[in-house]
């Protein structure tokens, strides 16, 4: 089978191809790290770091960029609250993010660019746009003209009606002077008296959420790139509006080919959320789980599907990475070939990959590799636990990024037991 994965802007399963011979581009909207991250941030992140991980198998190179958003409103209300410099709350925030994200195994991107340090190049995208008649100015502030590009709404689906409540509850205000349709979204600011400010053009101020993104996806990876991710929850209003600046400012369209959204986790009904309170952070369950059992609890739904916690599925997945461990040491250390394995092994080898072709199919992959630790464990035939072993160890590692390590690593925010 050929990669298909999902395209939210065309709506359907499509055949990946790289865009040129050069490293396919992956950008994810980071952290925003006025608090604590959670366990929703974790699936996130490990549904792309799982995407990355599969290109890699399948040969390609990969130059992964997530952003960290150290400017916005909830960064400087938090800051407000606690009387903390802003970006000291920023980077406490960020290396305990960083440090849970690996004892995970999560590949650290090659790129983690902090929108403070990228302020030139978010002027020189909202200059082109009011420029070029996309963005006006009014009062100090730079707003971008909704009207002014027909096919805002095409990522989401959304009809204006649908938009503008949804704007407002993430984060529109309507009081905003001088903007002439509710749905025109900020591009610069003017700042508080206490909050960080930029020379601009229109005055000293600070960017608008949506244009960080554009500017820091555009500088690292080009106008035109191969896949940007992110949580469900910035379909609308983020990407959406990044992806209009983006084609407005450049003229390349599409800004990027693939539109990819990790699905919410869900916990006592509700979303999980910082502004909810409704947490399941990673540092306590760190404290009971190891990094594997945690790992495979998340990848093991699908990246685009609803995640409800349950601990007795945590507990579950915990049995299982203790098993495909042990297989895994049934490979004694050799490598396999896929081409020679024998007839059980090769059948479920094959059947995994061809589920995550199918838009990482990580369910219906689940259970062939369970299936390839039964072998390692209980076949009668010592070839063929080796071979079964082997692949355990090549699927669960290099695709779904498990360490399958005997001794479990964790990191110092939690005492490890191990499962």
């Amino acid at each position: 089978m050929t990669l298909r994965l999902f395209d939210a802007r065309r709506a359907e399963l499509l055949p990946f191809a790289p865009i040129g011979p050069g490293p396919v581009g992956l950008y994810v909207c980071g952290v925003t790290p006025y608090d604590t991250g959670h366990l929703g941030h974790a699936f996130t992140y490990l549904s792309f770091d799982v995407l990355r991980r599969y290109l890699e198998f399948l040969g390609h190179r990969v130059v992964y960029v997530q952003n960290v958003t150290d400017v916005d409103d909830d960064m400087l209300r938090r800051a407000r609250e606690t009387g903390e410099d802003y970006l000291e709350l920023g980077n406490r925030h960020l290396t305990t993010f960083l440090t849970e994200m690996a004892a995970l195994n999560w590949l650290p991107p090659d790129r983690l660019p902090h929108a403070t340090e990228h302020i030139p190049q978010m002027l020189e995208q909202v200059e082109r746009l009011v420029a070029n008649g996309h963005a006006y100015a009014a009062d100090g502030h730079v707003y971008f003209s909704v009207d002014s590009c027909p096919t805002y709404g095409e990522l989401s689906k959304l009809s204006p009606d649908e938009m503008l409540p949804l704007a407002l509850e993430r984060g529109s205000r309507p009081e905003m002077p001088g903007r002439r349709d509710p749905l025109d979204f900020v591009l610069w600011q003017p700042s508080l008296a206490d909050e960080p400010s930029w020379e601009s053009p229109w005055g000293p101020g600070r960017p608008g959420w949506h244009i960080e993104c554009s500017a820091m996806g555009i500088a690292y990876l080009g106008s035109h790139f191969e896949i940007h991710g992110g949580g469900g929850d910035l379909a609308f209003p983020h990407h959406e509006s990044e992806n209009a600046q983006a084609e407005a400012a450049t003229g390349q369209r599409p800004f990027v080919d693939w539109w990819m959204h990790a699905g919410m986790l869900r916990y006592e009904g509700e979303k999980m959320s910082k502004s909810l309170g409704n947490l399941v952070r990673v540092r306590d369950l760190l404290r009971s789980f190891t990094g594997d059992a945690i790992r495979l609890y998340l990848v093991s739904h699908h990246y685009r599907s609803e995640l409800v916690y349950r601990q007795a599925d945590l507990k579950a997945a915990a049995v299982s990475a203790a098993q495909l461990r042990m297989a895994s040491l049934a490979a004694n250390g050799g490598d396999g070939d896929p081409a020679s394995l024998g007839p059980a092994v090769r059948q479920h080898h094959g059947r995994f990959l061809d589920a995550m072709d199918n838009d990482l199919d990580t369910p219906s992959a689940m259970p062939e590799l369970l299936a390839l630790a039964d072998l390692a464990l209980g076949s009668d035939d010592a070839g063929e636990r080796a071979e079964a072993g082997w692949a355990v160890r090549e699927l669960g590692t290099k695709i779904l990024g498990l360490r399958l390590a005997t001794i479990p690593v964790q990191p110092e925010i939690g005492e490890a037991v191990g499962t």
